[in-house]
């Protein structure tokens, strides 16, 4: 990691010399309310300018879609998952593939379960783990490529978790919970200042869970604990070390068949907790560490350095079984079955420089970075029998019989460098202009251990962006943007020659408002995104793969993010997304060219409120929440639309909390996603009750 650690100091040092008699600079302006800390962090529509920007621009100046989910909403909800979260972002669809174990999100049309980031470090180059949602402060979803700050990830956009942070004052939390399938679950969250003006701090938070599944024989057991610590290193230096381990094992939820779900079946239709796995298979267990640091240091010049740094290794194991089809009785079900391990590190880094000064061609806001990340991940597979099962008479029992040799045993290496500049630059009251270019040098290297294959993928890119704003009335700010992205491509063609990488480009043009001095925001987007050099089977080559397809997702969202005096809180949205496969395989015997993209809802509505009583009723508070889909496309076939309600109550006392939350409170029969063969059921009606002490 040296290359980035080397290149920060000296862009810093390039940059620290002032002019002789410096210019005075204006920081752009962050519109703050009026209230307390506890006030902030009960906010559905919090001020604080949102860590993946990188920048001291509040989401109200950035002329990009960034929707921050805070704190507030997901206790308000009782959120358990990283999918819970980002039910509440128009435009993002999660857990399409069912409740497997892992985070399955895609944003705009467009797969981003690999782009997920933790305090702005990617996580790793393959999604394997399910990130634990109680240690996060607040998720942050950027919609639409974002490479610039981030480098190589898809064009529909990421997502980015601020770590739990510790805190200048004291305070302990701890809470049980238990609920519908076995759901049992404590957890703690306490601090401490180690220092009289707070600076220096030490935070905790745990969990421990256990819980069923609506279908039957799924479970799982999650372990969880996030210690961090801040040092007092005077007034110009923030330092926080983070670190967290956790634990989990589960069997996976593999869906139903197609026949007796979305399609008829003369037998009737399946019940939606029907396992057609097998209770005996090796579960899956996951164990990942990490530890790192965030490091930001305000130079006498003006500029101010901020790096993070961390490694995270895991381990995972287990077995899945497949469904395949219906023999022709319509009762047996064809099953396939996959024995895998994957062992990984990660190690990554960003450093940047920024500089708040004013010039008479306006005041600039300019970041200088370099990012660097190297994955490492070993994958061992096994292709494993298991007998048929009457899925209407289910009978267990059949052994999962694996061969004593692999099918899959490799080693596969990634690293990148990326250097990025951006200047946002404010030109008087109204106008703002956004523009950056980013530099990607990234190789991947892959080891056959079965047949000593070696392959080495190098690729490199030049992607940027830039946006203008103008405020036409006070608050109302529209924007136009343009945006480019670059993902590697993994493989060789027939002939073996390397693919080259994928490229993506996104028109936007949206409007953001702000109502209520503040306390309300409103965004309108509407974007035009394609994605080139698309992975595709290739038709005359059964194996091989294409990297000549394109495709296209149009749209546009809505979003509200409200604090209305009156004690009512609203968050949510609306999203238009038509996707579809504009380039497909050459040769192909039926083209699959205008066939929409698999698991993409044109319209989608997700809107969550929250109201807390005044004077008698003072402590009390009304959570409520519908959000649904339109019908869906997904590997042939289609899935109907659903709509679903939510409601919740909660009090607070001076140091006790309960809530009480009801989820698809209507018991609505639906599905989450479509696979190959197999569908996964939504979440049916559950009950969660958490009973907490707080002390402050």
């Amino acid at each position: 990691m040296a290359p980035p650690l080397a290149m920060a100091p000296a862009m810093a040092m390039a940059m620290a010399a002032p002019p002789s008699t410096p210019a005075p600079a204006t920081l752009p302006a962050i519109n703050v309310q009026a209230g307390s800390a506890a006030e902030e962090r009960a906010a559905f529509n919090p001020v604080t300018p949102p860590q993946v920007n990188k920048s001291t621009f509040g989401l109200n100046e950035t002329p990009q879609s960034i929707t921050v989910v805070p704190r507030a909403v997901l206790d308000s909800q009782q959120a358990q998952s990283l999918a819970d979260a980002l039910r509440n972002v128009p435009g993002v669809v999660a857990q399409t593939f069912g409740r497997r174990g892992w985070d399955d999100l895609i944003i705009r049309g467009q797969v981003a379960s690999d782009a997920l980031f933790l305090d702005g470090l990617r996580t790793g180059a393959n999604n394997r783990v399910a990130e634990e949602l109680y240690g996060i402060d607040r998720v942050e979803v950027v919609k639409g490529p974002a490479s610039l700050l981030y480098g190589q990830v898809l064009p529909g956009g990421l997502v980015n978790m601020v770590s739990k942070r510790p805190q200048a004052s004291a305070f302990a939390d701890a809470d049980l919970t238990v609920g519908s399938y076995g759901l049992r679950q404590g957890t703690i969250d306490l601090g401490r200042p180690l220092s009289e003006n707070g600076k220096a701090a030490f935070r905790l938070n745990g969990l421990v869970m256990n819980s069923d599944d609506p279908t039957d024989a799924v479970y799982f057991r999650t372990r969880h604990i996030a210690p961090s610590l801040s040092f007092d290193l005077g007034p110009r230096t923030d330092f926080t070390l983070l670190a967290s381990y956790q634990e989990r094992e589960y069997l996976r939820q593999q869906g139903l068949p197609l026949s007796g779900s979305v399609y008829p079946n003369v037998n009737g239709r399946l019940p939606l907790d029907r396992f057609t796995a097998e209770p005996g298979q090796k579960p899956y267990r996951a164990y990942q560490s990490r530890v790192g640091y965030a490091l930001t240091h305000r130079f006498d010049s003006g500029w101010t350095l901020r790096q993070t740094v961390r490694r995270q290794d895991y381990t995972m194991s287990g077995q899945f079984v497949t469904n395949t089809s219906l023999a022709a009785n319509s009762t047996s079900l064809r099953r396939g079955a996959t024995d895998q391990a994957f062992n990984g590190a990660t190690s990554g880094i960003d450093t940047h420089v920024q500089r708040v000064f004013a010039t008479r061609f306006g005041t600039h806001e300019l970041t200088l970075g370099n990012d660097y990340i190297h994955t490492e991940e070993a994958t061992l597979q096994k292709t494993c029998t298991v007998a048929n099962l009457n899925v209407y008479n289910p009978v267990y029992g059949s052994p999962v019989v694996c061969p004593a040799t692999y099918r899959t045993d490799n080693v596969t290496t990634i690293r990148s460098l990326g250097v990025y500049a951006r200047d946002q630059v404010r030109f008087g009251e109204r106008w703002t202009v956004v523009s950056g270019l980013r530099r990607d040098q990234t190789a991947t290297y892959t080891t056959n251990n079965l047949n000593g294959g070696y392959q080495s993928n190098p690729a490199s890119k030049t992607t940027g962006s830039a946006a203008v704003m103008v405020e036409v009335a006070r608050g109302v700010r529209p924007y136009v943007s343009y945006a480019t992205s670059f993902y590697p491509n993994t493989g060789t063609d027939v002939q073996a020659r390397l693919f080259a990488p994928e490229s993506g480009r996104q028109w936007e043009a949206g409007v953001k408002v702000d109502l209520d001095d503040g306390a309300t925001a409103v965004t309108l987007a509407a974007f035009d995104l394609r994605r080139r050099n698309v992975l595709q089977a290739d038709p005359l080559n059964t194996g091989y793969n294409l990297a000549i397809g394109e495709q296209r997702t149009r749209g546009a969202e809505l979003g509200l993010a409200s604090d209305l005096r009156n004690g009512l809180s609203l968050f949510g949205g609306y999203a238009f997304t038509a996707g579809e496969i504009t380039e497909d395989g050459a040769g192909a015997a039926a083209t699959t060219v205008g066939q929409p993209l698999n698991n993409v809802a044109r319209h989608h509505l997700t809107v969550s409120g929250r109201y807390r009583f005044s004077n008698a009723l003072r402590g009390w508070e009304l959570n409520a929440g519908v959000r649904g889909e339109a019908k869906r496309y997904a590997y042939g076939y289609e899935l109907p639309g659903y709509m679903v309600g939510d409601v919740g109550v909660g009090y607070t006392a001076d140091a006790w909390r309960a809530a009480l939350t009801i989820r698809n409170v209507l018991d609505q029969r639906y599905y989450a996603g479509g696979l190959a063969a197999a569908v996964a059921a939504g979440n049916p009606r559950t009950v969660m009750l958490t009973v907490g002490y707080r002390y402050r």
